[in-house]
This record gives structure tokens, sequence and C-alpha cells, in this order.
């Protein structure tokens, strides 16, 4: 009796079995034929317009149009976005005087970001009937304006490129908030010292100061000027100490120094 149980169990158990084996062959052929399905859109996508660039972002640009950074890379809408040769596109982005460092990236589903660091323009030098920008590693830009921009300040008088490029690496760690308030910064060497600079304000205050020092110095003067009478015409002077010389001291001075 017990043996005929065992014998009619076991047969019972045999449709479950092959129920199994044919949901497993049923699970691994619907899985073989999804790679192969996505293996086939992949190749008919690779191969379409729909894997062409359709938009190309420029992030990180400051001073150079987007126009022109897209320009200068050589891509185009019509460029397949996973065969274009982003060494190249570098390389002919880096070109540009005002680039310091580039980076590409795809993004789905056809997206590329050109991700640029420039060499800001930290000044503006006059060269014969024209002005042109001076970078923070101390080059000075090709490009050429009629007149100078707001963004920076203009300099007169380096015709030393050793303290012009120390001007420059001065400038370059100011924040655009400091030097937005300089407009014309003028090297005023002496024979005891090569390094003072004399600069006019945008608030119409005029300061000396010292090209060695001079981004520490100048994180100081909006709280420095804040303090000072706005009717008091005179010269901040921001080298070794910091003291505000009125106008009409500096005129008496002066004539004694000549009455001497």
């Amino acid at each position: 009796m017990s043996e005929k149980k065992k014998i009619v169990s076991i047969e019972d158990r045999i449709p479950k079995l092959k129920q199994a084996r044919k949901k497993k062959a049923n699970r691994r052929l619907i899985f073989y034929l999804s790679i192969f399905f996505v293996l086939i859109f992949i190749i008919v996508y690779l191969q379409s317009p729909l894997s062409n660039i359709h938009r190309l972002e420029v992030e990180g640009n400051e001073f150079l149009p987007k126009e022109t950074i897209i320009q200068s890379s050589g891509l185009t809408t019509s460029d397949n976005m996973w065969r274009i040769d982003k060494d190249e596109a570098i390389k002919r982005i880096e070109e540009n005087e005002e680039v310091e460092k580039v980076s590409i990236s795809r993004g789905f589903p056809a997206t590329v970001t050109i991700k640029v660091t420039e060499l800001g323009r930290v000044g503006y030098l006059q060269q014969d009937d024209s002005y042109r920008a001076l970078l923070t590693n101390g080059s000075i830009s090709e490009k050429k304006w009629d007149q100078p921009n707001s963004d920076a300040p203009t300099l007169y008088g380096f015709s030393d490129d050793k303290y012009l490029k120390e001007m420059a690496e001065e400038l370059g760690q100011l924040p655009a908030s400091i030097t937005g308030l300089i407009s014309e910064i003028h090297y005023k060497p002496t024979e005891d010292n090569q390094f003072v600079i004399q600069l006019f304000m945008n608030d119409g205050r005029e300061v000396q100061g010292t090209i060695r020092t001079f981004a520490t110095n100048m994180e100081a003067y909006p709280s420095i000027a804040a303090q000072l009478d706005p009717e008091v015409d005179g010269v901040l002077h921001m080298g070794v100490g910091t003291y505000f010389e009125p106008a009409e001291k500096k005129k008496e001075d002066s004539e004694q120094e000549e009455g001497q």
C-alpha cells in the first residue's frame, strides 16, 4: 500500500518538473531574445540620425562666447556623438589663448557638453590705438578692442614684462568684487622701490600701493574706504602700512620741500 502511494507521488511530480523546465527554458529564450533585440536597437541607433549630436552645450565660459568655443571645437549637429574625436576637439579649443583647460562629455540621448576653464582677463593694456587683455598668466591677448571693457582695470606704464606678470598674478588672486572697484592702475616706480603703483578707483579715490602685497592689501579696501570721509580728497596709502593722506597735507609738504 505504501509503495503504491510512493509510485503515485513520483508520477504526480513528473508533470510539475516538466512544467518547471519549460518555464526555465522560456525565461532563457526571453533573455536571449532581449539581448538580441537590444543589440539590434543599438546597431540601428548608431547607424541612424538619432545618434547624431542634437545639442551642443558650453559650460564655464565667462569671456569667450559660446559660439566661438563651439566653432573652435569643429563639432556640429551632423556628427555622430559616439564617433567624435574628443581629444582632437579639445586640442583645437585649447589653441585659443584665453583657454586654460577643456573637457568634453557625452550625455544621453544626444547631448555633448564642452566644459572650459578660461584664463581670466585681469586687466587691459593700451597698445597704439587699441587695447588688449592681460591674462592671469601674464600673457597679452592677440584680440584687440577699441575701448577697454569694464570687467577689469586698465593698466598704464608697464613696459617691463617682469613687473607686468607679477601684477597679473596679484590681480588674479582677487575676487571680481574687488577688481571691479578699480578703474586704472599706473606703474610708478621710484629709485628706491620698483614695485610702486598708483590706482584710481571707481569711487573717485586715489590709492598708492605696491605690486608685491597688492592682493593682500586690496582685500581690505572696501572696509577701509567705508570709514573715510567722501568729502575729503587725498591719497590712501596701502603699502607697508595703511594710512590716509589728505590732499591739503600733501600740498603743504610739497611746498615745504620746495622752500628748503
